[in-house]
């Protein structure tokens, strides 16, 4: 017998006259999951502390108009490819394939109008954990890319209070695909502050590196007496770079090709007790700090999101894997299927 809950509301329209609905999901153990149609993004994650009182984790707006033209990209779906693109162009099978620059000569998260920039086609899975699946159809020469994408995410709440995300998808000609979720979470609670006190674990021995304008090298390097190396947990403040500062935007290699699903990441903030494990069938994870928000963004309630105010963890391929050959391929070709299933579960700690 299916269990699940699943509430539908209209969330907003977009400027273009699109209805945009949200769906909410919760289960017997106090978690609530909202996400709308639009890019598929999760507005609210409702998570309880270890006495059980439950925040909101997860940075966002509480309107459309928002999402529409001030976000950067929180909670959304990211594609065609997630990350940096160098040049917007790359070569395929021969080809050159210029894409839409939308961060100075690159290519960023897929484009101007990339799948967080979309509506989604949406309904509610009959299971006994509450589900969404959305379904979205990027046409040939979408922001470039080169053949018809048929591109899914089913988003489920589990009992074990994860948000875990499946996709799939297809494609009739030769494509680059890279799919993440940008989730900005902040585990004392969206608003509350900086995040330099969570404690982070990444479980990889290697990192890109990366040159000037956010753009690796190409080199795997180890984090082995590195700045880098989160294999032990560490609070973000007790990594400051050469600046004196401390902050992460950065690409991890865990293995050298997609396999079984698998923890890459752990996160704790040690006040409330809560904290959060992040697995994926991809070979990697970035790891990024909100460095880039800078306080001119008030979010949900009114709240203002500062330098490093929430957390990425974006597992998927490498930034800019097109062009290095070291890094796990993204190429999709007809008549293989794209998976990839991310999960972030949430736990308490007690003192």
């Amino acid at each position: 017998m299916n269990t699940a809950v699943i509430e539908r509301d209209l969330f907003g329209e977009t400027v273009d006259g699109r209805r945009v609905d949200r769906f909410t999901l919760r289960n017997p153990q106090g978690m609530t999951v909202r996400v709308l149609t639009y890019g598929a993004t999760v507005t609210e994650l409702l998570v309880p502390d270890r006495e059980g009182r439950p925040a909101d984790v997860m940075l966002g707006f509480d309107n459309l108009r928002q999402y529409e033209t001030e976000s950067p990209y929180f909670g959304c779906v990211i594609g065609r490819v997630a990350f940096r693109i160098a040049g917007a162009e790359f070569e395929l099978d021969g080809q050159t394939v210029r894409l839409a620059a939308n961060q100075g000569p690159h290519h960023l998260h897929g484009g101007p109008r990339s799948f967080s920039r979309v509506v989604w086609q949406a309904e509610a899975e009959p299971r006994d954990e509450p589900a969404v699946r959305f379904r979205y159809v990027s046409p040939e020469g979408d922001q470039g890319y080169p053949g018809c994408v048929r591109v899914e995410a089913l988003h489920t709440l589990t009992r074990d209070n994860a948000l875990r995300i499946d996709f799939t998808a297809t494609t009739d000609r030769p494509t680059p695909l890279n799919l993440t979720h940008h989730g900005y979470f902040n585990l004392a609670g969206a608003g509350s502050g900086d995040v330099l006190g969570h404690v982070v674990r990444v479980l990889a021995d290697r990192y890109s590196v990366m040159a000037a304008g956010g753009l690796p090298t190409g080199e795997l390097a180890a984090v082995e007496g590195t700045r880098w190396d989160l294999r032990q947990p560490a609070a973000i403040r007790s990594r400051p770079g050469e600046n004196g500062q401390p902050g992460f935007d950065l690409g991890y290699l865990v293995r050298p090709g997609p396999g079984p699903l698998i923890p890459v990441a752990r996160v704790r903030e040690p006040a409330s007790g809560r904290a959060m494990e992040v697995s994926t069938t991809e070979p990697a994870v970035v790891f990024y700090t909100g460095d880039y928000l800078d306080g001119t963004l008030r979010g949900k309630g009114g709240a203002v999101y500062g330098r490093h105010a929430g957390l990425c963890l974006e597992p998927g391929g490498l930034p800019d894997a097109v062009h290095q050959r070291a890094f796990p391929g993204i190429i999709l070709r007809p008549g293989s299927v794209y998976r990839h299933t991310c999960v972030y579960r949430f736990y308490t700690e007690s003192l």
